[in-house]
């Protein structure tokens, strides 16, 4: 573990590459938020980058004829935060496992394992079993834990990296550690429970909430939605929801309330989407909009 997934894998490429080549096809060198780009972070460790391919379409040849004795490892870069459609060819983990050098394979999400809510998502335990050396994810977004780096792989690379001088820069504390560890054993975090809540129960409690602001003299009804995975995985994948439709106004008053509340305004409508919030908290909700609506 470490701070982040950016820090994973600036210390995959000090340890592994520093002096040497890091190839990677042109259409994953992603900016990965805040003005920091993939690019500018692997050349600040020291590697030099051998970009192949084009925006759109690399294909495992790009890959072997870049391959050499300079080479430290393959890069593969999961486009977690945007989807590129259309024309397009990407090289697969398998594929690339083949070339005889190592592949660092970057899934972004944090998904470990496989999920059938979201199909088209990479998930640490398929790429490691199709060949990748090592993973490197963040603990965060689709994990639902707590901000940091996550290194998944073969033994000795692991131990290489975790040797590393730069480690100890980049370690976590105990109550990161502990955080995780909750996280992978304890009970279903908010994250899992939002991405699985079951459409019909989203549409019973939104028809709920909205009756008990009615009642209240709110302009408030129920409706069906779509909701996005968003946080940094999953691109452009909706999810069946419902929500509680409320006049475009309430949304600044919700969002300067106690609690605040951060809704979104579609068609002239604040929606507040209760996939987005737990069951538990359907009535501080309520509280919250008949707070700020003056009834």
């Amino acid at each position: 573990m470490v701070n982040n997934g950016a820090g994973a894998l600036v210390l995959a490429a000090t340890a592994l590459a520093s002096g040497r080549e890091i190839v990677v096809s042109r259409g994953e060198m992603v900016e990965i938020g805040d003005g920091f780009r993939l690019p500018d972070l692997l050349v600040s460790t020291g590697a030099r980058l051998r970009e192949v391919g084009t925006t759109n379409r690399t294909s495992p040849a790009d890959y072997a004829e870049a391959v050499g004795p300079g080479t430290g490892f393959v890069l593969k870069v999961h486009p977690s935060n945007f989807r590129i459609s259309g024309f397009t060819r990407s090289a697969q983990v398998a594929e690339l496992a083949r070339l005889g050098v190592p592949v660092v394979a970057d899934i972004g999400s944090g998904l470990l394992a496989p999920d059938p809510v979201l199909p088209e998502e990479p998930d640490a335990r398929s790429w490691l079993r199709a060949g990748a050396s090592l993973v490197t994810a963040s603990g965060d977004k689709l994990l639902g834990g707590p901000q940091c780096g996550l290194v998944l792989g073969e033994e000795e690379l692991v131990r290489r990296m975790a040797r590393h001088p730069l480690s100890r820069a980049l370690r976590v504390d105990k109550l990161t550690l502990a955080a995780l560890e909750a996280t992978v054993r304890g009970p279903e975090t908010p994250t899992h429970a939002a991405l699985h809540a079951e459409v019909g129960a989203l549409r019973v409690r939104a028809e709920r909430v909205a009756g008990l602001l009615r009642d209240a003299g709110v302009d408030a009804r129920a409706v069906c939605v779509e909701a996005a995975v968003g946080g940094g995985g999953a691109p452009g994948v909706g999810l069946a929801s419902a929500a509680v439709s409320l006049p475009e106004w309430f949304a600044e008053r919700l969002r300067a309330g106690s609690p605040p509340v951060v809704g979104r305004v579609e068609e002239g409508r604040c929606l507040l989407d209760v996939r987005a919030v737990g069951e538990e908290l359907d009535e501080v909700l309520a509280g919250a909009v008949r707070a700020v609506s003056g009834s």
